[in-house]
């Protein structure tokens, strides 16, 4: 057998990637992680909320009740196996930014309180705030450090001879009925998790991608609370001692990866009628997430070509999402059981075509 011989190739080593190649180790499969380091990557740079309540309408996220255990869990257990603090439990402050969304928090909590209480804040906390019509509290929600879990499985990835530092060129690819063969290495399968780079992929493109940009700026704040995640018109999320992440936004038209002198006039104009303590911009950094159309994962094995599969399309969710998906991803790779029909691309007849 080629001595470069692998189960699997995954391209890309966001959080996708990052969970996947995981889960599949964790199975015993020989994983290759192909990535290129890219500084800009939208992982690389979202604030790792995973929050169970969502919209105008304050629903319950879409498949929340089984993906944030799922996601808690395989935390966790990276958390152990890579000894580096990953995942934290940081409930969200929603404060209402008008009478109306007052009103629809206590409506709904009377309906359904589930994920929602009016548990009574700190006074350091309130102080630090423009509060005129209350607030809500999202709990639990959880905040994953995605540097940390990036950084440490790349470390881990080179220790075990899995990771291959470079740009991925579908010229290096040849695709037979047996194997997939990559420059001087060959795999049973190729898993893309390219994020907003799968728009681009030959086998893939026809998937309606739809990837749009997010901003954030990074703020000093040394008078507030880095135990929770605020809300109004922006979000304030730890980020790392006393800096925090402020955003975000969705730019879908004309857009590239290089911050915006608006956003961050925008931001801080949000930041100065909401936060009554000092703060500091230290930096502003921008992104390309892969969204799509649908919000809905792109996960699952092309339909002609059986051993090229994708997993991507997480959006902003990635960091919930992708944890169940991926070993629901797994699970159909090795036992060739059902993904979700919301998450599979089987729901994408335009893939059955060459």
């Amino acid at each position: 057998m080629h001595q470069n011989h692998y189960d699997i190739i995954i391209v890309g080593q966001g959080i996708s990637g990052t969970v996947l190649s995981s889960t599949l180790m964790e199975q015993h499969q020989k994983v290759l992680v192909i990535d290129d380091g890219n500084k800009k990557a939208a992982s690389k740079i979202a604030s790792g909320v995973i929050n169970p309540v969502t919209g105008r309408r304050i629903v319950k996220t879409w498949q929340i009740d089984d993906v944030m255990p799922a996601a808690v869990r395989i935390y966790k257990a990276l958390e152990n196996k890579l000894y580096t603090k990953i995942i934290q439990q940081c409930n969200i402050v929603n404060f209402h930014a008008s009478e109306q969304m007052q009103k629809a928090f206590e409506d709904r909590i009377a309906e359904d309180p589930t994920y929602l209480s009016t548990s009574p804040l700190q006074d350091t906390i309130a102080a630090a705030f423009e509060a005129s019509f209350g607030y809500t509290v999202i709990d639990p929600c959880w905040l994953v450090h995605l540097e940390n879990v990036l950084t440490a499985w790349r470390q881990y990835l080179i220790e075990k001879n899995a990771l291959l530092e470079d740009v991925f060129d579908f010229k290096k690819l040849n695709i037979t009925t047996d194997q997939i063969v990559y420059d001087n290495y060959t795999a049973q399968q190729i898993i893309f998790c390219e994020g907003a780079k799968g728009q681009e992929n030959p086998y893939f493109k026809q998937l309606p991608f739809a990837p749009n940009k997010g901003e954030a700026l990074l703020v000093k704040i040394n008078d507030l609370d880095n135990r929770y995640i605020y809300k109004k018109a922006v979000s304030i999320v730890p980020w790392k001692d006393s800096i925090f992440w402020v955003g975000s936004n969705y730019e879908w038209d004309n857009y590239n990866d290089d911050p915006s002198p608006s956003f961050k006039e925008k931001t801080m104009a949000a930041l100065n009628e909401w936060l009554k303590v000092p703060y500091k911009v230290v930096d502003h950094i921008a992104a390309i997430r892969p969204a799509n159309t649908e919000r809905r994962p792109f996960v699952g094995m092309h339909p002609f070509y059986k051993n090229i599969g994708i997993f991507n399309g997480m959006g902003t969710k990635g960091c919930s999402l992708a944890p169940f998906f991926a070993e629901q991803f797994t699970s159909h790779i090795l036992q060739q059981t059902a993904i979700d029909i919301e998450a599979s691309i089987d729901r994408f007849n335009i893939l059955a075509t060459k």
